[in-house]
């Protein structure tokens, strides 16, 4: 099946907006081929009144785009009174749609979400979903090495990264490090300077990433120990030494030691290698039901990233351990909060 461009896509959404107003009439809609400038321009009458609606459609809704596409839209619209921008993508985010709201601009996206408001005219629709390309894009952020990026830059926050040291300190290809570098500036999650990039909004990339994040892609592997939880990690902590076998806790066993908030009952580390010879060495029991302490098998080598002791015992790091406690269930939200004060200290 032949895939239609983005333009007349567009073009067909704008009709179908207007054609639900019943006192405007659609006079003619030119596609961007007749109209030399690629906009889309629509002549519409509001009760005989005639006016022209200016359209500039990007392939992407993310906020620096849409940016782009209001100064675009401003430069057309100069000198004429009778017209009114919008800007079309196939998704729009909602920092998106205010930056056009703020600037007097319609928007309207492939999923359903708009704001039209001229003259007569108050349209407003919000909280459809992405379609499928914005959600790949999401996959692409929050793949599992550029993820490496994203916790080298929140980890320090106030750091101006170049590409090739960025690359080089969480093992990733300059190419995966211009990818996250483009998809944090369409977001405008990124300030540029001769020194490098860093992040402008450290939270709410952080809060995005939470939604995106699954912490059941890491295999999960129970376990008890008599001993207790505190015992456990003890005992965990100078196995994976004894053995030389990378580990770190995490979730709640990590946030009690950063932040300490919150009780708890099962402790949670990441571990690498041979899980049966840690388990043995540290006298841990395999359960199918009622375990007091998981060993996570990393979907990824990442989350070791900033990893460090805190008296004596290795800790993920309070990225990594946010990600994992906001996941949890119980008191989850409590210990998060408690390690997202520390966190927004360094931004």
């Amino acid at each position: 099946m032949k895939i239609e461009p983005i333009e007349q896509t567009a073009i067909t959404a704008l009709q179908e907006c207007l054609e639900k107003i019943p006192f405007l009439q659609i006079d003619r809609i030119e596609s961007p081929q007749a109209n030399n400038g690629g906009d889309i321009q629509a002549w519409v009458r509001i009760r005989e009144q005639p006016r022209l609606l200016m359209a500039q459609v990007k392939n992407n809704g993310q906020p620096r785009l849409a940016r782009l596409a209001v100064y675009e839209l401003k430069d057309r619209l100069a000198g004429k009174s009778d017209a009114y921008g919008i800007f079309i993508a196939p998704y729009i985010s909602p920092d998106a749609g205010k930056i056009c709201e703020d600037a007097g601009m319609g928007y309207l996206d492939l999923a359903g979400n708009c704001l039209l408001s001229f003259e007569t005219i108050y349209i407003r629709q919000t909280g459809a979903p992405n379609p499928k390309v914005q959600k790949r894009d999401l996959r692409s952020l929050y793949s599992p090495k550029a993820e490496r990026i994203l916790r080298a830059m929140l980890t320090e926050p106030r750091r101006a990264w170049k590409i090739a040291e960025l690359a080089q300190a969480v093992d990733v290809s300059l190419g995966q490090v211009a990818n996250v570098k483009k998809l944090l500036a369409d977001r405008e999650w990124l300030a540029l300077s001769d020194a490098g990039m860093l992040l402008s909004k450290p939270g709410d990339l952080l809060d995005d990433w939470v939604k995106a994040y699954n912490y059941r892609r890491n295999q999960i592997h129970e376990y008890y120990c008599l001993a207790g939880v505190g015992n456990a990690e003890a005992n965990l902590a100078e196995a994976c030494e004894q053995l030389g076998v990378r580990y770190a806790l995490t979730s709640f066993s990590g946030a009690i030691r950063i932040a300490p908030m919150v009780r708890y009952n099962r402790a949670v580390a990441y571990v690498e290698g041979n899980l049966d010879a840690v388990a043995a060495a540290a006298q841990l029991k395999p359960v199918d039901s009622g375990p007091n302490i998981l060993l996570l098998t990393p979907y990824d080598e990442g989350v070791f990233y900033a990893a460090s002791p805190i008296e004596g015992t290795v800790i993920a790091s309070p990225v990594q351990v946010y990600l994992d406690v906001i996941s949890s269930r119980a008191r989850g939200e409590e210990a998060a909060e408690a390690i997202r004060r520390k966190l927004e200290a360094t931004w």
